[in-house]
């Protein structure tokens, strides 16, 4: 069996089938450091070869399901620096595994939002095969805020949820839409009270790691084809874009103003 120890940023507690996984950044709003983003590669790869596990529940510790991508290490790449070019060269591989080898686990992912989701914490999310949230929970991917392209899958799974112009403004403007309208939207399954999300998605968990395994499994992959399609079509593609901006003044702009708290001066370069 997996070795969970070995996580630092993510704790996985198992029961009775079920694997409920966290991201435990919660001084940090959950947001995607470096180390995470290595451990969000590994993590999808041990839950699916782990044959204790029949249904998995992912959430975020504290008040936040994840904040993204931790925009302080960002301000820290910023202006060409050569630990700047490495990661840009090594992370859309990084990131294209991230999105695969989660959309591989053959187990059920119910995704448990108990607070704000945003950039990859909210891709994340919505890549689940079910997504439970609270009414008032923050839902957004705001790359385009600091300046670079909506590229860690947010532009193949908006457009396949909600319709390609309802996605555009989203990703265009990385606006927020609560829990609620998320689900009067068809962008997520279920919004109910804070305190009822974690329970919610341990319900229906349970129901899922009984039920008959196989059906279950080859029927979520059979609509993950349709899916993965998509992630074949786009996503090299929008990582591509979002290396690329990532190398603009625009970015660079953005990062420093929000470790500066002001809002930034964007002159399209």
């Amino acid at each position: 069996m997996p070795d969970y120890a070995k996580y630092q940023c993510i704790k996985v507690v198992k029961r009775d089938k079920l694997a409920t996984v966290t991201f435990n950044r919660a001084e940090a709003l959950n947001a995607v450091n470096d180390d995470l983003h290595d451990e969000l590669e590994q993590i999808w790869i041990d839950l699916a070869h782990d044959g204790e596990v029949n249904a998995i529940v992912l959430t975020g510790a504290g008040r936040a399901f994840s904040a993204g991508g931790d925009v302080k290490n960002m301000a820290a790449r910023a202006g060409g620096t050569e630990a700047g070019k490495r990661w840009a060269l090594v992370t859309p591989a990084a990131g294209r595994r991230i999105i695969q080898n989660l959309l591989e686990v053959e187990q059920p992912i119910i995704a448990a939002v108990n607070g704000d989701a945003v950039g990859l914490g909210a891709n994340i999310a919505l890549l689940c095969d079910i997504i439970v949230a609270s009414e008032t929970a923050r839902l957004a991917d705001t790359h385009v805020k600091v300046g670079v392209v909506a590229g860690d899958s947010g532009a193949v799974i908006w457009p396949l949820l909600v319709g390609p112009a309802r996605a555009k403004e989203f990703l265009m403007r990385g606006t927020f839409i609560n829990g609620a309208e998320a689900a009067r939207m068809g962008l997520i399954n279920h919004a109910v009270p804070a305190d009822q999300v974690l329970p919610k998605a341990l319900e229906i968990a349970r129901e899922l790691a009984g039920g008959p395994t196989w059906a279950i499994r080859w029927t979520k992959l059979s609509v993950n084809k349709w899916l993965k399609q998509q992630v074949n079509l786009i996503l090299d593609a929008s990582l591509a874009y979002e290396m690329v901006t990532f190398h603009t003044d625009d970015h660079q702009e953005a990062a420093r103003a929000f470790v500066e708290k002001r809002k930034p001066r964007f002159k399209g370069r």
